[in-house]
């Protein structure tokens, strides 16, 4: 049978079948077939409607969030004291003035300026007697901290009127960086700028030297100032004022407990982009090795995988680790302070208008508190002293504490020499005033916040698309009363194996934008001075030199300057640097090596053998110089060298040349990453 006569003998009971069907039968059906569409469309509809509206309700609370005034008003505040804080230190003295404000018969409130909307400064003036203080840190080079971006973009472009609006800075910055405090310098000049009035100096805080100190002694000073501004005067309560109440948890599911995770509760457990510092990713460990070859130093080179994150990075940024606390110190406070270290707990904010419910993560452990949370083992601040005195019932130590924590210069001198000098952190302390035991909920409260720690990245991400690498000294030392401290972060990565017990190491982190950047042209000469661990961001820059070449792009020269001890000891990346200059990629690999003979020779004296060399490169041949490493003495003998460099070849008088160097710097072709 053919396939065209089994199709007609297919077809023609249908055509039976269909007169079976009658008209009524037909319109019965089209109007069920027409009421289900309907039904099913208005259905849609419905389900489509829902979130807009649930949308609508969210909107208005975050507007009415944004007013620091509106809340001021409602909680009867009138001192508001915003932060710019990028490790914390700015956050934790603002939120010492608001609670000083109590002392002085005023009511304060630490603000987050990143959360408001500054543009009502000018509105300061409905509130009486109403003063605006700013505890302003300088980051980078010259640059606002993250959460002070906004308001320092609103401060360049406003034209407010603030006459009438009362105010004062405190600067938080470091002498040895170039632009000193020029966060907190810009912030006082331009509200002045504005016609608000300055009621107090402008604080400068150094934190080369003693940050502590200077922020202590500005703030003796700027409380009297208020009372005599004001006509107020202090209420004479020095008592401890707690901010938090401890709340313990004895019947607790414990998936709705805290567990070192930085921002939503089991964001560890299910990992969800994007990745920022209160969300960060846990990235595996797949390399962690010694780079040196001898010497009492470790220097790491460890390696993070970051695939499936869809974080991104360029060569010059730095990555974010949030480290963890060492168990046995943990351990050691929780024996001294005879407490249950696995008690649940909440710390809540007695204050119930404050956006910060609790001063970490809650519910959480003690114990978790102390290893993820706190700041345990850098010598505390003199307010945390002033507060824990009560607690020691020795009157001797009770008042050697009140001394440490006051602006007299003895107090001054022996906090100074029993507290920094001697590096001694809480635990320290506690071991060495054996009648100082305060209740741990009080001393949570008190202890700063452990922060991330920043590194130059160590690798290109054009090379190395899913890997982030890390170059770092791991830090241990003996204290002067013979204890020894180790660095949190590198003793704790120093430690992290690639499998451990058949599981994957993960270090929680993010990735930081930097300016230290490639120049944008890739045949502009690059000069790369560097000592130490301050290779760490050129080899991300020197691969990334390599893959353009690889690319056949035209690449200029690319020179480095690298400064060790020993050439046998810890010339770090010896075989990979030697590589990339046999490939071509270095064009000049130039090593000071101090101590392999009698005259020390650092990284400054190389530079001024090849000062005619440079010199055509930057004048010339419009070459970018990066610095990377020590701030205190590296950083500004470098400078001097170009100074040097720039009069002698150049022809210029040393004032010409240093501003021939400020330039480069104002064009973005003299970069600095560098730390004290």
């Amino acid at each position: 049978m053919s396939d065209s006569e089994v199709e007609s003998q297919s077809q023609e009971p249908v055509a039976e079948e269909e007169a079976l069907f009658s008209n009524l039968d037909i319109f019965l059906f089209s109007l069920i077939a027409g009421l289900l569409i309907y039904w099913l469309l208005a259905r849609k509809k419905k389900k489509e409607e829902i979130p807009e509206f649930k949308k609508l309700t969210t909107v208005a609370p975050a507007v009415r969030e944004t007013s620091f005034i509106a809340k001021m008003k409602k909680t009867n505040r009138n001192v508001v004291v915003f932060y710019g804080s990028q490790t914390g230190t700015a956050e934790e003295f603002s939120n010492r003035l608001a609670k000083d404000a109590q002392r002085y018969g005023m009511r304060g409130m630490a603000a987050d300026p990143e959360e408001y909307d500054m543009s009502e400064l000018s509105r300061l003036v409905e509130i009486d007697n109403s003063l605006a203080v700013f505890c302003m840190a300088t980051y980078g080079e010259g640059d606002p901290t993250d959460n002070a971006q906004d308001f320092y973009d609103w401060l360049q472009e406003t034209d407010a009127e603030l006459d009438g609006v009362n105010y004062t800075v405190f600067a938080l910055g470091n002498k040895t960086y170039e632009h000193y405090n020029a966060m907190g310098k810009y912030v006082d000049k331009r509200l002045a700028e504005l016609g608000a009035k300055r009621i107090f100096d402008l604080g400068l805080g150094d934190d080369d030297g003693n940050l502590e100190e200077d922020f202590v002694s500005w703030r003796e000073q700027f409380w009297p100032a208020v009372c005599e501004h004001f006509g107020v005067e202090a209420t004479g309560e020095d008592s401890s004022i707690r901010q938090y109440e401890l709340v313990v948890h004895t019947d607790i599911n414990m998936n709705k407990v805290y567990t070192g995770e930085m921002g939503r509760l089991k964001s560890f457990e299910t990992q969800k982009p994007p990745f920022d510092s209160k969300n960060p990713f846990l990235a595996p460990v797949t390399a962690n090795r010694k780079l040196n070859k001898g010497g009492s130093r470790h220097l790491m080179h460890l390696e993070l995988d970051i695939s499936g994150s869809k974080i991104r990075y360029d060569s010059g940024d730095h990555v974010a680790v949030y480290p963890i606390n060492d168990a046995s110190i943990v351990n050691k406070i929780g024996d001294i302070l005879e407490v249950d270290l696995d008690t649940v707990i909440s710390l809540n904010n007695l204050d119930e208008e404050s956006n910060k419910k609790h001063p970490f993560p809650c519910p959480t452990t003690y114990r978790t508190a102390l290893m993820h949370y706190l700041d345990i083992t850098n010598p505390p601040r003199t307010n945390v002293l002033y507060e824990l005195a009560q607690y020691a019932t020795d009157p001797k130590d009770q008042e050697t504490m009140r001394k440490m924590a006051s602006s007299s210069p003895e107090g001054k001198a022996l906090y100074q020499s029993w507290v920094l000098d001697s590096r001694r952190n809480i635990l320290a302390i506690f071991e060495d005033m054996p009648s100082l035991r305060p209740p741990i909920d009080h001393l949570c409260e008190l202890m700063p916040r452990l922060q991330a720690r920043y590194y130059s990245i160590a690798s290109s991400s054009k090379v190395h698309t899913n890997t982030i690498a890390i170059c770092a000294v791991v830090v241990e030392y003996e204290t002067k009363t013979g204890r020894t401290n180790k660095g949190v972060a590198t003793n704790w990565l120093k430690n992290k194996v690639v499998t451990d017990n058949g599981h994957k190491s993960t270090v929680p982190m993010y990735v930081r934008k930097s300016q230290f950047r490639l120049p944008f042209k890739a045949s502009n000469p690059v000069i790369m001075i560097g000592p130490g661990t301050g290779i760490a961001p050129f080899m991300g820059f020197i691969q990334e030199r390599g893959w353009l070449k690889e690319q056949g792009k035209e690449v200029g020269e690319t020179v480095l300057y690298y400064g060790c001890r020993h050439r046998n000891e810890d010339f770090l990346y010896q075989e990979e640097l030697e590589e990339f200059e046999k490939a071509g990629v270095l064009t000049q690999l130039n090593v000071a090596f101090s101590r392999d003979q009698e005259h020390k020779v650092y990284v400054q004296h190389l530079l001024k053998k090849n000062k005619e060399h440079l010199w055509k490169l930057i004048h010339t041949e419009n070459a970018h110089i990066y610095i990377c490493g020590d701030a205190r003495n590296m950083a500004r003998d470098v400078q001097n060298a170009f100074y040097e460099i720039t009069e002698e070849v150049g022809g210029l008088t040393h004032t010409q040349a240093v501003d021939y160097i400020k330039k480069l710097m104002t064009k973005g072709r003299y970069s600095q990453d560098v730390w004290s």
